[in-house]
Formats: C-alpha cells, structure tokens, sequence
C-alpha cells in the first residue's frame, strides 16, 4: 500500500468515525486529540495504535486568528463534544492533547491546555497545528499547510522533521466575511453557504482575493526553501479551486488532503496519554456502553 493511499485509507475512516461514533470496549486503550480551531472545533478518540474509532465536530467562535478570545465559551463546547462522544463510546475521555497555532505565544500555548482541562481533559500534550497533521500526512520533504478559520499555518519539512513554522492571520473567517459583505447577509448565514461545495463555482470570484492572500502567504514562507510540494490541510482547503490558486501564486503544485478539516485532530491524539480502564459513568451510577 502506497503512502496516498494509506492516509486516503485512514482519512475515510476519520469521516466514518464523525458520522457514526460507536462504543469502544473498556478493555481498549484509547488517546483523545482536541482541534480548538477558529470555525470549528474537532475532537478525535483513536486507539493506542492511532486508528480513528469517533469523532465529534461544534462551530463555535471562541478563538479568534489562534487565540482564546472567549474563554468560558471554549471549555463550553470542549465539554459538550466531550460529553457527547462519552455516551457514543461508552468510555471516559478525562486525557488528552490540544493543537495550538505554529508560532503562539507562551500565554496562548497555556490558555488552549486551561480550556481542555477546565473541560474534563487532563492536557498530557500542547502541539502545533501543521506538526500535528503531518503526524498523519506523513511528509518527508515540502511543505503542509494548515488553512483554519483564522489562520494560515505554515511548516517546511525537511527528513521529516519541522524545520520551520510561520503563521499568519487569513483563513476561514475571512472568506465568510467578503461573502457576507458582497452578498448582503449574516455571516452565520455566508458560513453555512461557504461551506457547501455546491455554491464554491459562484462564490469563486468573490473570495479568490482572499485565497490568492493566503498563497501568498505561503508563498512568502516558502520562499528560498525548495519546496518541491505544498500539502494543504483545515477546513478552509475543502474550497473548489484551492489548491490551483496556490500553485499558481506560490509556482509550487499543491494537493488537497483527503478530508482536510480531521487532519490535524487526528494527528495530535498521537501525544495524547492513553486512556484505560472502566467505561464512562454517569450522574446516577449507571455504566453506560459496554
């Protein structure tokens, strides 16, 4: 099995684990990696040897271009995706890892682990985002880029390792706001049309300004690097046409990873403490799943 088809393999399973959780027995090692991104938020529960078994997603805007803006809000919805993926499974997800943006400052390294924790999830790991999905792409050489709702992330690989990290606000978010202004309506209502693939050939020409600014942050990344491919991953690269804007901006071919947005908070259950023991139990005594 080639290295593609490998990630395509484990990707499609990453999907099937959002879709349809499914109770995971007691006996069963298991690792949680939390996403706390700036559109969604994304929790992944994988087995000790990292194969996705459920995985749960919110919207919310708590985080702002990679910092914790509302507090209170986040460890709200780390909670109610914590909550949720418990009765799925059927187990206690009281450890695990949180992404972080490349380049944070030590104050926002601290508030994404306080969010977890303040949630239930003793924080074992606090990784960046591109370090934590190329744990899943696997790349050797080049580049992975991870587009968020805030953010565009930015690591060069080199033998494997990340050998730089660049982040600059521009994801997501934005592309909702020119959408929202060019189209006269909410940006709750511009985010949800965003979204759906369906719209992105009439969208194209309203946020291609925007996309060419995030290849160009790229591009300015990169430069001098001799990057010989970019891998793009987070939700904004689910856009139609992403990747040919990059590679015409930056002058360097660029791929889309299968499912983009589960990348990253697949990735970071690799540092996350495994979990064992006894099934979940809740307020009244009764074990829930197996």
């Amino acid at each position: 099995m080639t290295k593609a088809t490998s990630v395509e393999k484990r990707m499609r399973a990453a999907a099937t684990a959002v879709s349809r959780p499914k109770g995971i027995d007691p006996g069963r090692p298991i690792k949680v990696g939390v996403d706390l991104g700036t559109a969604f938020t994304v929790m992944m529960v994988t087995d000790d040897g990292d194969k996705p078994l459920a995985g749960a997603m919110q919207f919310a805007d708590v985080v702002r271009d990679g910092i914790v803006w509302d507090f209170a809000g986040a460890q709200k919805v780390v909670a109610g995706l914590k909550e949720r993926l418990e009765l799925a499974t059927g187990r206690a997800l009281d450890a695990g890892a949180v992404t972080i943006p490349p380049a944070v400052s030590a104050a926002d390294h601290r508030a994404h682990r306080y969010v977890i924790e303040g949630a239930g999830i003793s924080c074992s790991a606090v990784i960046d985002e591109t370090t934590a999905a190329n744990a899943v792409l696997g790349v050797r050489d080049g580049a992975v880029v991870d587009i968020g709702g805030g953010t565009t992330g930015v690591a060069i690989i080199r033998g494997g390792q990340v050998v730089k990290n660049v982040d600059e606000p521009t994801g997501g978010t934005h592309l909702s706001l020119v959408i929202a202004g060019a189209l006269k309506m909410p940006v709750e209502k511009a985010e949800k049309i965003k979204v759906d693939a369906r719209n992105h050939e009439r969208l194209l020409s309203i946020v291609r300004p925007t996309l060419e600014k995030v290849a160009t942050i790229v591009g300015r990344a990169i430069a001098g690097e001799h990057v010989e491919h970019i891998h793009l991953v987070g939700g904004t690269s689910d856009f139609t046409g992403i990747a040919d804007i990059m590679t015409e901006i930056t002058g360097v071919p660029a791929s889309v990873a299968p499912e983009p947005m589960l990348v990253t908070p697949l990735g970071v259950a690799q540092w996350a403490e495994p979990i064992t023991g006894a099934p979940r139990n809740d307020r009244e005594g009764q074990w829930y799943g197996y």
